[in-house]
């Protein structure tokens, strides 16, 4: 039996909410009668609950098991409810048909969109926030940054980041989330940026941590706060790269990398991109590129610790995609009112496709909560597995993702062995699903023969 322990994006909800929650609750009491969902009095909404005023289920998602917490819902309701997380009343859809419907087929009628405060961290001209000529002249950018032709290339420098760092791994007790944070984000910003100092590079990963914590906090901008300290950390990560850019610019040498790419890059009426449109895209990959890349590895040395007998498996990678589903779910927004399965989706109103229920849905992976890597000997289903999303606006990054895992897995599994500490059973949500504690593990050289 699984233990569920509180994330720690919990515990920054509580502390910033114990003093807040009576003025808020008492505020929204009196509005309440004046507040209403924007929709017409003959339109049927998905059922489903809105929680309570402002934080709906928020605290819900984001400290209950992710796949009880929607499998609850789709149970109760179907494969469409509605829902508040985040301050946005959104509708989360569970089938693969559905999925597909407002990732690909109808698409144009649900704008990818995040919560106001993930935008603001991250920067506005970033290519997850547009849709359209500005969106598709981006993502072809970061995908000739990513393809496999461009990453080949960087093998020698990842493989260069895994052996230095392994080795002081051994013969000791790590946290295996921490560390694989410190892996990807390295890999990241060596793609990102291209060959960079080393004191350079240290100064943008302390801000990133800074921003790390902010991101995944209430929007509470107070002294203080998480959110107010993730803010001043973005302003000054933002100097920093314009000092980058500057100084590639008056170079002439744009250097390697995305960072590279982009200050290059020309439209069809010679207009360059902005100094802020560079900063903007260049912080949001590094930010895609790092958490989740992490949260897998992660899952993937538990899997492997559980199960001895697939070291050797290259399929592991994608049972533990969609066993973990480190994304459980992405955000749309409807750009006008919207039929749906017989339903109404007010203009605004978040889509949400889940891609953990589909993942683990008994009517597509038999036993779904079994990690089984043999099941991709066949083919899955089409829109069954979307461990990377969708249509126009699935991640540019996966090619880089699946490289920088493939590289490590293969030093760290041909060098060493490894033994989790503690029971290892539990889950914690901050906000992707990891092993509790981050997974520690006692790392050893292996005994070849």
């Amino acid at each position: 039996m699984q233990v569920f322990s509180l994330s720690p994006l919990f515990a920054i909800f509580h502390s910033q909410f114990v003093i807040l929650i009576p003025l808020l609750f008492c505020s929204l009491l009196l509005l309440l009668p004046f507040v209403q969902w924007r929709h017409p009095r003959h339109k049927r909404l998905p059922p489903g609950s809105m929680g309570w005023p402002y934080i709906g289920e928020t605290l819900k998602l984001y400290t209950e098991n992710p796949n009880s917490f929607f499998s609850n819902r789709q149970k109760r309701y179907g494969d469409i409810f509605k829902t508040h997380i985040l301050g946005c009343p959104c509708v989360m859809v569970s089938s693969p048909e559905a999925a597909r419907v407002v990732l690909v087929s109808r698409a144009h009628l649900f704008k990818p969109t995040y919560p106001p405060s993930k935008e603001k961290i991250i920067g506005p001209e970033a290519l997850f926030f547009h849709q359209g000529a500005y969106h598709s002249r981006l993502k072809k950018l970061v995908q000739a940054s990513f393809m496999p032709s461009a990453i080949r290339g960087s093998v020698s420098k990842i493989e260069h980041i895994a052996l230095k760092l392994i080795p002081t791994w051994n013969n000791c007790t790590i946290y295996t989330l921490q560390e694989m944070k410190r892996y990807a984000f390295d890999v990241a910003m060596i793609s990102a940026l291209g060959d960079q100092h080393d004191l350079e590079m240290e100064g943008i990963k302390n801000l990133y941590h800074c921003l790390e914590k902010g991101y995944n906090s209430m929007p509470l901008d107070l002294p203080g706060t998480p959110f107010r300290k993730a803010m001043k950390a973005r302003k000054l990560l933002n100097e920093d790269l314009r000092r980058i850019i500057e100084k590639r610019r008056e170079s002439g040498k744009h250097g390697g990398g995305l960072l590279g790419i982009l200050l290059g890059a020309e439209d069809e009426k010679h207009n360059q991109l902005s100094d802020s449109q560079i900063a903007d895209n260049i912080i949001g990959v590094i930010f895609a590129a790092h958490d989740t890349t992490a949260s897998v590895l992660t899952w993937i040395l538990k899997y492997l610790h559980d199960n001895g007998n697939l070291l050797e498996a290259v399929t592991v990678i994608q049972e533990t995609l969609r066993t973990a589903s480190i994304l459980s779910f992405t955000f749309r927004e409807a750009v006008e009112d919207v039929e749906f399965e017989g339903y109404f989706i007010p203009k605004g109103w978040k889509v949400l496709p889940l891609f953990r229920t589909i993942h683990h849905s008994a009517d597509f992976f038999p036993q779904p909560e079994k990690f089984d890597p043999s099941r991709f000997e066949v083919p899955p289903r089409p829109n069954t597995y979307m461990p990377f999303g969708n249509g126009v606006h699935a991640c540019p990054g996966s090619e880089l993702a699946k490289l920088e895992t493939l590289i490590l897995l293969h030093h760290l599994t041909t060098s060493c062995r490894w033994q989790v500490v503690g029971d290892g059973n539990g889950i914690q949500y901050g906000p992707f699903p990891v092993p509790r504690q981050g997974l520690p593990i006692k790392v050893v050289p292996r005994n070849k023969k």
